[in-house]
């Protein structure tokens, strides 16, 4: 291997540790573009990590165009999230009241999307809330969803 090939591996490396955990369920063009790929909506599903049964389903805006195809386009920083049952709910470590349970990149380096869980041990459920933050300037747009949790499975949470 190059010298000079080995920062562009590593990048590549890292760019696909940060998809790992989401799975891509469809898309649809919002904007034609000549060259590169075209502007388009994404639908992702994350499976909770820490709570068997619970999908989060997150659309997002994808950058097409030349910078879209090298991976050097930001993405906007709107998002949407739906998170749903999709089995028996089992939890099964204390969670912590609030915690950050994905993340991906939207740009090169600056912007994250990130998806928070918080519990609300008195309604037994379970709400997640989708944004996006940058380096110096994040932004307030946000989605949130709720999945409530049957009564006979009570959240454990951190002391």
């Amino acid at each position: 291997m190059k010298t000079g090939s080995l920062p562009l591996a590593s990048l590549v490396l890292v760019l696909a540790a940060t998809a790992a955990g989401a799975e891509p369920i469809g898309s649809v063009d919002t904007a034609f573009k000549l060259i590169g790929p075209d502007h388009k909506i994404v639908v992702d599903a994350y499976d909770d990590p820490k709570v068997q049964g619970v999908t989060c389903y997150v659309s997002r805006a994808k950058t097409g165009g030349i910078s879209g195809a090298i991976g050097l386009a930001e993405d906007k920083a709107e998002a949407s999230i739906a998170c749903r049952q999709v089995g028996p709910i089992s939890i099964t470590q204390p969670l912590a009241k609030q915690e950050e349970v994905f993340n991906e990149r939207i740009s090169l380096v600056f912007k994250k999307l990130r998806i928070v869980r918080m519990a609300d041990a008195q309604r037994n459920t379970l709400v997640y809330l989708t944004y996006s933050d940058r380096l110096i300037d994040g932004s307030p747009k946000n989605s949130v969803t709720a999945v409530p949790v049957p009564r006979d499975t009570p959240i454990p949470l951190k002391k």
